[in-house]
């Protein structure tokens, strides 16, 4: 099992910034795949932004240019920086992570317990 605890969230008036964090108890380095996604109330889960092995980070397009996903391997750490935010940016922040089974550890995909982001106007 893998834990995934995120932090950063909070109140910021739009304009502002927030760095949210999730610290996994597995390597991030061996992570087949981690992203945030974002539920607002009423609306379904979706993807705010990921990085997949061998490949570049993608985001949606409502935060393209504002947000960006980074990750510290040593420390197991992944990071949404999120910038000139806006109210519809309002929503729970989960991260995310995916693992393929290997010789040591078994796969899966796994989510934190979420974070508040609320962006008021």
């Amino acid at each position: 099992q893998v834990q995934l605890v995120e932090s950063g969230g909070g109140l910021v008036q739009a304009g502002g910034s927030l760095r949210l964090s999730c610290a996994a108890s597995r390597s991030i380095f061996s992570a087949n795949a981690v992203g945030w996604y974002r539920q607002a109330p009423g609306k379904q889960r979706e993807l705010v932004a990921s990085i997949t092995r061998g490949s570049s980070p993608n985001y949606a397009d409502s935060v393209k240019g504002r947000f960006t996903i980074s990750r510290d391997n040593a420390k197991n750490t992944v990071y949404l920086q999120m910038n000139s935010l806006k109210p519809e940016d309002t929503a729970v922040y989960y991260c995310n992570a995916d693992y393929m089974p290997s010789i040591v550890a078994k796969g899966g995909n796994y989510w934190g317990q979420g974070t508040q982001v609320t962006v008021s106007s």
